[in-house]
């Protein structure tokens, strides 16, 4: 599981750190030795064990005749996804078409979401980031939208 909030700078070479705390928490028999780099539902760019990946990929039903939405969604997402190796220092190295679409140039912030990394560019971060009231006013709303589905 990952957790937390971890903020870091791109290199030079425009190479992100893996969080030590995070780089713990793999373990490459389970996770693999590398990372999948993909758009998220919420704007971010998303950052997968490649394992895990995998294993959600092989999970989800891929029916040959599937919605329109569907279909373009998986196109879309796919197609703008990354397989990315971790070299021996703990870094990647986030290909530049997917830097420049999710504005990630210095400053970024590496969240732990659970079962995948987030990335986003710090002070975008800082605008989203909640206080603890506002958290909380989340907790509500997500348990009304569950009830509300299970009716």
């Amino acid at each position: 599981m990952f957790l937390g909030e971890f903020d870091h700078s791109l290199d030079a070479k425009r190479r992100l750190a893996i969080p030590a705390e995070i780089r713990e928490s793999v373990q490459e028999a389970e996770h693999g030795d590398r990372w999948v780099a993909l758009p998220g539902i919420n704007g971010h760019l998303w950052l997968w064990p490649v394992k895990s990946f995998e294993s959600m990929v092989k999970a989800t039903p891929r029916e040959f005749l599937r919605d329109q939405r569907t279909v373009n969604l998986d196109t879309q997402v796919m197609s703008k996804a990354a397989k990315i190796e971790l070299d021996s220092a703990g870094r990647i190295r986030i290909p530049d078409r997917l830097l420049e679409s999710y504005g990630l140039k210095d400053k970024v912030t590496v969240l732990g979401v659970f079962d995948h990394l987030e990335v986003v560019d710090t002070a975008v971060w800082r605008e989203q980031s909640l206080d603890a009231k506002a958290v909380g006013q989340l907790y509500g709303e997500a348990l009304e939208a569950r009830r509300a589905d299970r009716k």
